[in-house]
């Protein structure tokens, strides 16, 4: 089991979290990644700018709160990616900023943010960066050593196809010296890593911290190493294959994608709700009648949006195929004129292409 545990430890290094030494995965889901690098890396009455452009960049304000820091917050439009001028002219009218945070891949919106750049600008300003990596994370690039990301959390149950139950995190050396150099106690006795370390650490130091999901990391090592059997760059490319064949079908169903192609998440598709159209019945017969389901809208974009989900072992042809009749034949029965047969050659066409 410990020599399982180191195996896990590297393997998510070769899955986009870098060679740092503190690399591993919390025992709790992705919400629960999320507060770890926030309570360790905020402290009281420091100032944390927080780009919010969906659900998710809204819960790290509540981290922030909690933690006792003092949040600043960009806004985005939801369904639109972090605008890296509004994140400078921040910075610049907040000089004692210390950590900047924002989601690489916003699950409510389908958007993807541009991570080298926001990094970058947050460096130039002398900040930490905190980033969302939860439904990136094997999906679509993500370079956390390259693009010099701080600190980073996952979750297990995206697109590495394992049980929900852990997130995978990952600090560099300058973010755990700000752990390491904390003035007050980390408001988390559980999730505070100087004691984490301790069960993560080498092997001949292990100190016991909490009893660990075993079985949930033994089902983890194994999807990271299918992940690794296919090669890092083909699940990317496989995602943004099959996105581009599922847009073709929806297409040509009639039905638009709203978040702007350069902005798009190949793994989470949102896809606009036509006028007048019961977005929960539809939703419902797709779930009663195919065993199909689909992501309502959330927050600002509730009854707005469907959000089609391709992630890990999911993304393949055959759910893509299935989604689109299903959804051809549904919206037809409900009055929306949609030529399912020529969707699905579109999407085999995409896909022979």
């Amino acid at each position: 089991y410990v020599t399982m545990l180191d195996e896990v430890k590297d393997q998510l290094r070769g899955a986009s979290l870098p060679g740092n030494p503190l690399t591993m995965p919390v025992s709790a889901p992705g919400s629960a990644g999320m507060e770890t690098c926030f309570v360790n890396l905020v402290e009281p009455g420091e100032k944390v700018v927080v780009c919010v452009n969906g659900v998710f960049g809204g819960r790290m304000v509540e981290n922030i709160l909690r933690a006792g820091g003092e949040p600043v917050v960009v806004a985005d439009p939801w369904g639109r990616a972090v605008d890296p001028d509004k994140l400078e002219e921040t910075l610049r009218a907040h000089p004692d900023a210390v950590i900047v945070a924002f989601v690489h891949a916003e699950t409510s919106t389908g958007v993807c943010s541009d991570v080298p750049t926001l990094v970058e600008i947050a460096h130039r300003h002398g900040c930490l960066t905190i980033v969302d990596a939860v439904t990136s994370l094997g999906g679509c690039e993500l370079r956390v050593d390259d693009w010099g990301v701080d600190a980073c959390y996952s979750g297990s149950q995206k697109c590495l196809s394992c049980t929900p139950g852990l997130s995978p995190v990952t600090f560099n050396d300058r973010a755990l010296a700000k752990v390491k150099r904390r003035a007050t106690k980390v408001r988390s006795w559980f999730l505070d890593l100087n004691l984490v370390m301790g069960y993560w650490g080498p092997e001949q130091r292990r100190t016991y911290h909490h009893t660990a999901p075993v079985n949930a990391l033994y089902g983890l090592h194994e999807a990271l190493v299918m992940l690794h059997e296919e090669g890092l760059e083909s699940a990317w490319a496989r995602h943004c294959r099959n996105h581009l064949a599922l847009r073709a079908g929806l297409e040509a169903l009639g039905l638009e994608l709203p978040v702007p192609q350069p902005e798009r998440l190949p793994q989470l598709n949102a896809v606009a709700v036509p006028a007048g159209m019961d977005d929960a019945l539809v939703r419902a017969r797709l779930l009663q009648q195919y065993d199909l389901e689909v992501g309502a809208g959330l927050g600002d974009l509730a009854g707005k949006v469907w959000r089609i989900g391709l992630m890990g072992y999911s993304s393949r042809p055959t759910n893509i195929i299935l989604c689109i009749a299903a959804l051809g034949t549904v919206l037809n029965d409900l009055g929306h004129q949609a030529d399912t047969e020529a969707a699905l050659a579109r999407v085999q066409a995409a896909l022979a292409g």
